[in-house]
C-alpha cells in the first residue's frame, strides 16, 4: 500500500474510499455505543433493586448471553452476502430481498433451541454450583429475557441491510431511541410504576422485550415507507424457502458466530480466573476492562464498515477496491487505537477515577492494579483493535471458516494457556492474565493480517459459483 507515487487517478480513489468508510463508519459505531448504553441502563437499574438483585441479573445475562452472541454473529453473515449482491448488481432486489428473508429465517430457526435452552437457565445455574437463591432469580429473569431474542435478531437482520445498502442512519437514530424506551419500559414495570404491579427483575427482561420489539417493528415500518428502501419489498413472500441460500447463510454465518464466541468466552474465563487470584484483581481487571471494551466501539464499527466496503468491491469484481477498502479501514483502525492506547499510558488515574473513589484509601489497592493492567491494555488495544477489522476484511470476502480456526487457536490455544500459566506459575498473578489476553489477541490480529497479504495466492477474491436460487 503505497500512496505516495500514486497517480491522481489513484489518490482520488483513495480518497473517495476513505469517505466512504467514514460515512459508513461513524454511524455504525454510534449504534454499537447505543446497544452498550442499553444494556448498562438495565445494570443501573437492577443495582437499585440492591445488591442480590444485581447479582442474579448478572448471572442471567452472561448466561443468556452465551448463546444470544451465535445468533448475532450468525445473522450478521447477511451484510457481507447481501453487499455482494449490490456489489455484483447495483441495483439488484430480487436477491437482496431473499438474503433478508432467509436472515429471518434464521433468525427464528437458532431462537428455538436457545428458547429451550433459556427456559431451563434456572437448572444450568444449579448445574454450575450457583447459590440456589441466585439462581431462582436469574432464571425467572432470563424466561422473561429470552423472548427478546427473535424481534433483536430480526432487528439485526434489518440493520445489516441497511448497512449494505450503506444507509445505516435509520437504524443509528432508532438504536438511539430504543435506549430511552427500554429504560422508561424496565423502570416501570421493574418499581411498579403507573398502575403496574412491581416485577423486579422480570420487569427488566420484559422491558427489553418491549425495546427490542420496538426497534424491530420501527425499522420495519421505516424499511416499508421510504422512497428508496420499500422497493425491496422485505416482507413480501415470508413463507417461501430458498435453501441454497438459507444454506449458503449458515456456511458463512456459523464460523462466525463461533469466532465471536471464542473471544467473548476467553474474556468470560478470564474474569473467573482473575476471580480466583483476589477481589482486588477482580475489581481492577473489571475496570480496565470496561475501559477497553468502550474504546472497542470504534474498530468494531468499522470492521462492520470494511466487511460492507470490501463486500461489495468483491460483488463487483474489483480486486483494487478489495485492497483500498481493506487497508482505509486498518489504518483507520490502528490510528484509533494508537490514541486510545496513548491515553491510557498518559493519564491512567483520570480513566480510572471515572470508576473509583481515589480518596478512599480502601481503593488504593485496586486503583494500583488497574494502572498496572491499562498498561498492558495499551498493547491490548491495538491487538484487539488489529483482530476486529482484519476479521471484517476477511468477512467481506466471505472468508469466516479459517479465521473461526485461527481464532480457537490464538485464543484458546495460546492466550488463555499462556495467561494461566503466568498468573499460577510465576509471580505476576492479575498481571499475568492480561498478558495472555494481549498474546492471544495479537497472536489472532497476526494471522487474519496473514491471510488478508496472501488472500490472492488463496484465491479468497475469485467469485464464488453463484447457485440457481428460486423466486
Amino acid at each position: 500500500m503505497n500512496t505516495f507515487n500514486a497517480s491522481p487517478m489513484e489518490k482520488a480513489a483513495w480518497m473517495a474510499e476513505l469517505r466512504a468508510m467514514l460515512a459508513l463508519s461513524w454511524p455504525l459505531v454510534l449504534t454499537n455505543v447505543a446497544q452498550n448504553a442499553l444494556m448498562t441502563s438495565d445494570v443501573i437499574l437492577m443495582g437499585w433493586l440492591g445488591s442480590d438483585a444485581l447479582a442474579a441479573g448478572a448471572l442471567g445475562t452472561n448466561l443468556y448471553f452465551a448463546f444470544l452472541i451465535f445468533g448475532i454473529g450468525l445473522v450478521s453473515a447477511t451484510a457481507p452476502l447481501i453487499a455482494e449482491e449490490l456489489g455484483r448488481k447495483r441495483h439488484s432486489v430480487r436477491d437482496v430481498r431473499r438474503t433478508v428473508r432467509q436472515g429471518f429465517w434464521a433468525s427464528l430457526t437458532v431462537a428455538v433451541p436457545i428458547w429451550i435452552v433459556s427456559w431451563n437457565g434456572e437448572k444450568l445455574l444449579l448445574a454450575m454450583g450457583q447459590e440456589p437463591g441466585l439462581a431462582h432469580a436469574a432464571g425467572d429473569y432470563i424466561r422473561a429475557l429470552q423472548w427478546s431474542l427473535l424481534p433483536f435478531l430480526f432487528s439485526l437482520v434489518l440493520r445489516s441491510f441497511l448497512s449494505a445498502l450503506e444507509r445505516p442512519g435509520w437504524a443509528l437514530l432508532i438504536g438511539a431511541l430504543g435506549v430511552p424506551v427500554n429504560l422508561v419500559a424496565a423502570y416501570v414495570l421493574m418499581f411498579g410504576k403507573l398502575g403496574f404491579p412491581v416485577l423486579g427483575l422480570i420487569g427488566a427482561g420484559i422491558g427489553t422485550v418491549v425495546s427490542s420489539t420496538f426497534m424491530f417493528l420501527s425499522l420495519a415500518l421505516v424499511i416499508s415507507v421510504d422512497r428508496r428502501l420499500r422497493r425491496y419489498h422485505l416482507f413480501g413472500r415470508f413463507w417461501r424457502p430458498d435453501w441454497p441460500r438459507y444454506r449458503t447463510l449458515w456456511r458463512i454465518g456459523v464460523p462466525i458466530g463461533l469466532t465471536v464466541a471464542f473471544e467473548v468466552t476467553i474474556f468470560n474465563a478470564a474474569a473467573l480466573v482473575m476471580g480466583r487470584i483476589g477481589a482486588n484483581e477482580l475489581a481492577a481487571h473489571a475496570i480496565a476492562l470496561q475501559i477497553a471494551s468502550f474504546c472497542f466501539m470504534v474498530p468494531f464499527g468499522i470492521g462492520q464498515a470494511v466487511t460492507v466496503r470490501v463486500g461489495r468491491a468483491f460483488g463487483a469484481q474489483d480486486p483494487d477496491g478489495v485492497t483500498r477498502a481493506g487497508w482505509t479501514a486498518f489504518t483507520l483502525v490502528v490510528g484509533f487505537m494508537i490514541f486510545t492506547a496513548l491515553l491510557m499510558l498518559l493519564v491512567p488515574h483520570l480513566l480510572v477515577g471515572a470508576f473509583l473513589d481515589l480518596s478512599d484509601p480502601k481503593n488504593a489497592p485496586v486503583f494500583q492494579f488497574a494502572l498496572s493492567f491499562l498498561v498492558l491494555a495499551a498493547v491490548f488495544q491495538l491487538a484487539d483493535g488489529a483482530q476486529a477489522v482484519g476479521a471484517g476484511m476477511l468477512r467481506g470476502l466471505q472468508d469466516t471458516r479459517v479465521p473461526m480456526m485461527l481464532a480457537a487457536f490464538g485464543y484458546w490455544g495460546v492466550g488463555l494457556p499462556l495467561g494461566v500459566a503466568l498468573a499460577f506459575g510465576t509471580s505476576l498473578r492479575g498481571i499475568g492474565i492480561w498478558i495472555g489476553l494481549a498474546t492471544g489477541l495479537a497472536v489472532v490480529a497476526s494471522l487474519m493480517l496473514w491471510r488478508w497479504l496472501r488472500r490472492d495466492q488463496l484465491g479468497l477474491t475469485a467469485m464464488p459459483a453463484q447457485e440457481g436460487f428460486v423466486s
